[in-house]
């Protein structure tokens, strides 16, 4: 057994080469602080603060710098992983370069990554944030497209709240406050999720609005909430989604906490949970499907650069269109939703997603539900290549990927005995779900602490309003 849980410190800074040292078990937030010290940054910072950098790689993460930069996985130079048979291996571009990229999104299974490093750029202070309101997919999409080509941008998404509303985000760097924008930050209780404050600003609007937003706030605008997710909660538990609740609950509406819950819950098969990429070319035409097929908005749209490599990552990398300026342009669309009580209907909205992910040439992130069947699932990603990467690295008896992503369906849990399904049918009875996921994941003393400072939050609430 190789315990990696105390692999959570960055090791090294180098200022010279703008790299970092990092064992798997950094957190992003951890990570952004360490390097700041330095006046550095990493090229493509998770909006979760609490992902870690080896979930990063072996995962897949596409952010809004990822349009300059590429997948988080593109950031790492080189790693250290322990191989099936004990032995550590050393893996990069240059060295055992088909285990490098092999064991990137692979998601564990080709060995234990016990180090990794990032490679960073300079950071600043401050990012000024524009929003361009659009007033359809085709205007986000060619806003989007447009704004990839101008360098002086460092970070880019959008959201689409509807088929007629949406709003990009166009981030530069800087070091100085324009003192014509106003400073707003997106990390303290009493500031306003970032979907929310974003939308508001279309109806107060009329064109642009450009902000100020500190660094760190902006890199981790989504943690409250996580994106909009955090308000489906408030529907399970049908308690008002106003800025009072946002505010009070505060401390149990950031990721760590609310994925913890969810999880422990068992929560997680009652929602759309899919992120996919497509080809920026067919893009308009997936998201046309979307509307017409989930309507479930808002959407996160989040344009890819591909990395040119001959050797990419089995199951990250797409194919798509080449051009004089290298390979076309990705688009990463998060899709998270409330889904259909009925188990086997909610099946069937998955499998036809993944269907139409299919058809355009698109490939999804594995962390999300996934439905293929087995031989499905190897249509799309090159077992010949894993499984070849697996014997020569002494991985064969470790699960692979479809083993540790697969979701469970209707007739997988039909199969069990009539014991467990009574239980199940207990379990299943509102809202005994939702109250143990939020005990379990509130066990924790950081959370008893964090549910007092909401206490003492609503004492001085009450004060002020008397």
């Amino acid at each position: 057994m190789i315990d990696t849980s105390e692999l959570s410190n960055v090791l090294e800074v180098d200022t010279k080469r703008k790299t970092a040292l990092v064992e798997p078990n950094v957190s992003m937030d951890a990570l952004v602080q360490s390097t700041l010290t330095y006046g550095l940054l990493p090229r493509v910072v998770m909006e979760f603060p609490k992902i870690t950098v080896g979930g990063g790689f072996s995962g897949t993460s596409g952010e809004s710098s990822s349009f300059r930069h590429g997948l988080f996985e593109s950031t790492i130079s080189r790693v250290e992983i322990v191989l099936g048979n004990g032995e550590v291996a050393f893996a990069s571009a240059d060295e055992n370069p088909d285990l490098f990229y092999g064991a990137a999104s692979s998601f564990g299974t080709l060995g234990v990554v016990t180090l990794l490093e990032v490679r960073l750029m300079d950071a600043m202070s401050f990012v000024e944030l524009t929003y361009h309101p659009v007033t359809s997919t085709a205007h986000a999409l060619a806003k989007l497209q447009e704004a990839t080509k101008d360098s002086t941008i460092d970070y880019l998404d959008a959201i689409i709240y509807d088929q007629q509303r949406g709003v990009v985000c166009l981030g530069r760097l800087t070091d100085s406050a324009n003192p014509v924008s106003p400073i707003t930050r997106f990390a303290r209780a009493r500031d306003e999720w970032f979907y929310i404050h974003a939308e508001r600003l279309l109806r107060t609007h009329n064109g642009p609005v450009t902000e100020t937003v500190p660094l760190v706030d902006y890199l981790f605008r989504y943690d409250r909430g996580g994106f909009w997710v955090g308000s489906f909660a408030f529907k399970y538990f049908h308690t008002p989604f106003n800025y009072f609740m946002r505010w009070f609950l505060d401390d149990f509406l950031h990721t760590d906490f609310m994925y913890r819950a969810l999880h422990l819950g068992g929560l997680s098969d009652r929602y759309i949970i899919q992120d996919v990429g497509v080809p920026m070319h067919k893009a308009e035409e997936f998201l046309t499907y979307l509307d017409g097929h989930l309507k479930c908005y808002p959407l996160w749209l989040c344009p890819l650069r591909q990395g040119s490599s001959q050797l990419q990552s089995t199951f990250s990398s797409f194919t798509s269109k080449q051009s004089v300026d290298g390979p076309e342009m990705m688009l990463n669309i998060g899709v998270w939703g409330i889904g259909p009580t009925v188990p086997q209907e909610l099946l069937d909205i998955n499998r036809t997603f993944e269907k139409m992910v299919y058809a355009m040439d698109g490939k999804k992130w594995l962390y999300g539900h996934t439905y293929y069947t087995e031989e499905e699932f190897w249509n799309i990603y090159d077992r010949e290549r894993y499984e070849a990467l697996r014997v020569k690295y002494y991985a064969s008896y470790l699960p692979d990927v479809f083993d540790k992503v697969r979701s469970r369906t209707p007739s997988d849990k039909a199969s069990v005995k009539m014991t467990d399904r009574v239980y199940n049918w207990i379990w299943n009875i509102w809202p005994l779900r939702g109250l143990y996921g939020l005990f379990q994941a509130a066990i924790g003393a950081e959370y008893l602490v964090s549910k007092t400072w909401s206490l003492i939050r609503l004492g001085t609430w009450i004060r002020f309003w008397k």
